[in-house]
């Protein structure tokens, strides 16, 4: 289902976008940082928690920071069995329920939750419990609110696009005649 680009897309997807393309190159850090691990813990026998501990903050902002690129180029999890077989008219309807109804709701709890959460724990100047483990906690924390919220902005350039396709595009009506 091609939609329609608007006024708000067109201000929102840039951003989405950079960030997505942006974080990409996080997952080849990552892969050096885990390759690096391998060969000092069973090579020179030289375990390191800091570098354990790097890879989960990568892999958690990479995931969280490219959430919302996920969402806007539509490659997100679905049922595609089911969905490619759906009129684009009856795919844009499922699209619009699916972000009031789930996605919406879901992001909009996370970022109520992650906010406390991360202040919490930058007020407390939150470490790692484990002994040499990574200082400042709260910045990793903080990925979670920026990550959803790039999401949220994700959700409303698509709603808009959707709600334009729906009720504004000679695409959506063509497709329901058919």
């Amino acid at each position: 289902m091609e939609l329609p680009s608007t006024a708000i897309s067109r201000r929102i997807d840039p951003l989405i976008t950079w960030v997505g393309e942006s974080t990409s190159w996080i997952w080849l850090v990552l892969l050096f940082t885990i390759v690096f691990n391998v060969v000092l813990r069973y090579v020179f026998g030289q375990g390191r928690i800091e570098l354990e501990e790097i890879q989960w903050h990568l892999y958690s902002t990479g995931f969280l920071l490219g959430i919302g690129y996920t969402f806007q180029v539509d490659r997100h999890v679905r049922v595609d069995v089911v969905h490619e077989r759906l009129s684009p008219r009856t795919q844009g309807w499922l699209e619009l329920y699916g972000i009031l109804l789930c996605v919406l709701p879901f992001t909009a709890l996370i970022l109520i939750f992650s906010a406390p959460f991360v202040a919490t724990s930058y007020a407390l100047s939150e470490v790692s419990v484990s002994p040499g483990g990574l200082p400042f906690r709260w910045v990793i924390k903080s990925l979670l609110f920026i990550g959803f919220f790039l999401l949220f902005l994700a959700i409303v350039s698509r709603f808009s696009r959707v709600w334009s396709f729906l009720f504004f595009s000679q695409a959506g009506d063509q497709h329901e005649s058919q």
